[in-house]
């Protein structure tokens, strides 16, 4: 018996344009339903269901805008791509604002608009969620949490993995910012393919280039073979751009192109190469505030910051320390092959009343190191190592008072515990530990140096 065709909408005042598309799209084996205008598409969303919708933005009567708005907002399941002029990467930024899936540009490019109606229909539309109905169950296994901030996060991920539009996630380290992107991932219709992130303060500069487009033999001394870059081994799928905002602004202008036009040039090659990843970027700092001193480009955030999700940091929601502590240290104890410890109800108050400056991944560190260094039964409060007993971080006395807590100015920088704790919270991160210590990276290193700690 042979599946059903998948049906498609398509909306385009130029006759030739909506033949090209119909020839194209039935190559692939799917029905088209060719109209001119808006209201030819409202009276066939109204008489029967569709897969796929995809609409030029300039119609004899109206913008393809407010019907991108309106499939949003009565018929959620059905994507939609618009079709935009080459170049117009504003009125594409506002399609995706609206909901729409994706875009396309004019001349349309048939192997761009193939690999885009493809994702597009690997979508489940049982998974669809309207208003984030049930949206919350998606996910809870891995973003634990029953605070609103977290419900909330998570319906916002179930909503925004069915769009190809690039997402930024702000929030502090040790928030999970990794974990979202990748939640991320798994939800879309790229979930098949390759989920690939970097960080972007850990590569060096001279060799960034290379790492993200790839280069050919012979391009520079010790390029002895043609190397993939990270854009190459994403295809199909996600590209995390961890820490975004270490960037050299000359890495900057070169990732914008490869955004806008969806194509990177490998070092030494001749030509660009077709690229068809998502980009999911990331960072602990306020880019707003580093375009305004100049040393992020202003429109390689507008391109990166289509959708923002705020990861909430831990002290916003302590009501949540029971289960993520649980989580932990049942991981840990099947990991290690020990019996499962739980915490008594002192240490989940200390534990409550502490103010994470280093978030969940701080809590993971203290709970790991507890059960390092202790013995079976019960977790007691007297067990915990915070930092703030040896290093000087402030822990709060009351949950409604949590805040990322400072260096204790009793403390200096060059105090060897408190470089540790520091470095400890960060998971060995130099650039977030000298931040928080205030200090340079350079004067960081050198103090490490200085104590014999490499």
């Amino acid at each position: 018996m042979n599946p059903i065709p998948s049906k498609a909408l398509i909306i385009d005042d130029e006759a030739d344009i909506l033949t090209l598309l119909g020839i194209s799209l039935s190559r692939m084996g799917i029905q088209t339903h060719p109209v001119s205008d808006l209201a030819q598409a409202r009276a066939a969303l109204a008489a029967q269901s569709f897969d796929f919708c995809l609409t030029d933005m300039r119609l004899p009567d109206g913008n393809g805008l407010d019907l991108v708005r309106e499939i949003a907002q009565n018929h959620p399941g059905l994507p939609v791509a618009v079709i935009t002029a080459h170049g117009d990467m504003q009125s594409a930024i506002e399609a995706l604002k609206s909901g729409a899936f994706d875009f396309v540009n004019k001349p349309l490019d048939l192997v761009r608009l193939r690999d885009m109606v493809e994702t597009a229909l690997r979508l489940n539309p049982a998974s669809a969620t309207k208003n984030g109905t049930h949206a919350d169950d998606q996910g809870a296994d891995r973003l634990i949490g029953l605070a609103p901030a977290m419900r909330q996060l998570r319906a916002q991920i179930a909503k925004v993995s069915r769009s190809q539009a690039p997402i930024f996630i702000h929030g502090e380290s040790g928030t999970g910012k990794e974990v979202i992107a990748r939640l991320i991932h798994d939800l879309s219709p790229r979930s098949a393919k390759p989920f690939l992130p970097v960080n972007c303060g850990a590569i060096p500069s001279e060799l960034m280039e290379s790492e993200f487009f790839g280069h050919r033999k012979g391009s520079f001394t010790g390029a002895s073979s043609d190397k993939q870059g990270l854009f190459q081994a994403a295809k199909g799928g996600t590209l995390f751009l961890d820490e975004v905002a270490e960037l050299p602004l000359a890495m900057q202008v070169k990732l914008l192109r490869a955004i806008q036009e969806r194509a990177v040039r490998p070092v030494g090659a001749a030509h660009e190469e077709a690229v068809d990843v998502r980009i999911i970027s990331a960072t602990h700092k306020d880019l707003t505030a580093l375009v305004n001193a100049g040393d992020f480009r202003q429109d390689l955030y507008y391109r990166l910051n289509v959708i923002q999700l705020d990861a909430p940091p831990l002290r916003e929601h302590p009501e949540d320390i029971p289960l993520l502590a649980t989580a932990i240290l049942q991981r840990l104890s099947q990991r290690d092959g020990i019996p499962l410890r739980q915490l008594d109800p002192e240490a989940l108050t200390a534990l409550q009343t502490y103010g994470f400056p280093g978030n969940v991944r701080e809590l993971e560190n203290i709970l790991e190191r507890t059960l390092a260094l202790g013995d079976t039964g019960p977790i007691h409060a007297s067990e915990l190592s915070f930092p703030a007993q040896r290093s000087g971080i402030i822990a709060t006395a009351h949950p409604s008072h949590l805040n990322a807590a400072p260096i204790n100015q009793n403390h200096a920088p060059d105090d060897e515990h408190t470089l540790i704790q520091t470095l400890e919270i960060h998971r060995w991160n130099r650039t977030r530990a000298a931040e928080t210590l205030g200090l340079t990276l350079r004067q960081l290193r050198y103090r490490l140096e200085k104590m014999g700690l490499k």
